[in-house]
């Protein structure tokens, strides 16, 4: 596991949120889109506890954990503390005897792949609004749901589903994942939804322009 980020400076979080939306809002220009359709997410797997009040004085306010146990943590530490609204989201490797501790607490799990996750979404009476992962690249040791079979997947979901998700392959250069980002927001018209999850620090701009809704930004923002 990577070292946690500690000594976070708001005002330099609060900089680099800036730029950030700068560049998603010159991505958008690119592509004939408004940058307010598109949301900034914090993700805060390696970001110390201790720093969540650092995030708040920065303006982050919509923040996303890849770990069960931690988004309860952390989201207690947050209430606790009193920093105010805070939209959380979860988008690491959803396990479904997980689900129970994850959906009281999200707005929306980005990473939902199988379908014993989605039968423990269903026991709940109103359950988070749900993106489907989606293996577009066909990567052997990656979680999410083949292209041919997102159909049936979502045939059997009775939870929410508004969009979908996925992580392409790492790549040297962020125009070489254009395709796969292309590619997830094909299906995603196909199937009239409206949410695409993806992007992250190193290739955020060309997801935007291929129509994210959201991007997932981590070490961007913290160094």
């Amino acid at each position: 596991m990577a070292e946690l980020i500690r000594g976070l400076d708001a005002r330099r979080v609060a900089e680099n949120a800036a730029e950030i939306r700068e560049q998603i809002a010159a991505a958008c220009a690119v592509a004939g889109r408004a940058a307010e359709d598109v949301e900034l997410l914090a993700a805060v797997k390696y970001v110390a506890p201790e720093e969540l009040p650092v995030l708040a004085e920065a303006g982050i306010r919509v923040l996303g954990e890849n770990r069960a146990q931690e988004l309860v943590r952390k989201a207690a530490d947050w209430d606790e503390a009193g920093l105010g609204a805070v939209t959380w989201d979860f988008i690491g490797h959803l396990q479904s005897r997980k689900v129970k501790v994850v959906a009281p607490l999200v707005r929306r799990i980005h990473s939902v792949a199988s379908d014993s996750a989605l039968r423990e979404l269903a026991k709940f009476t109103s359950p988070p609004e749900v993106l489907i992962e989606v293996n577009v690249a066909r990567e052997e040791a990656k979680s999410g749901v083949l292209p041919e079979d997102l159909p049936a997947v979502l045939d059997r979901c009775t939870a929410p589903v508004v969009g979908l998700m996925t992580m392409p392959p790492l790549a040297e250069r962020p125009e070489d994942n254009r395709r796969w980002f292309a590619a997830l927001a094909e299906l995603a018209a196909a199937h009239g939804l409206t949410e695409l999850s993806m992007g992250t620090t190193q290739d955020f701009r060309v997801a935007v322009e291929e129509g994210a809704t959201v991007v997932r930004i981590g070490t961007r923002l913290y160094r």
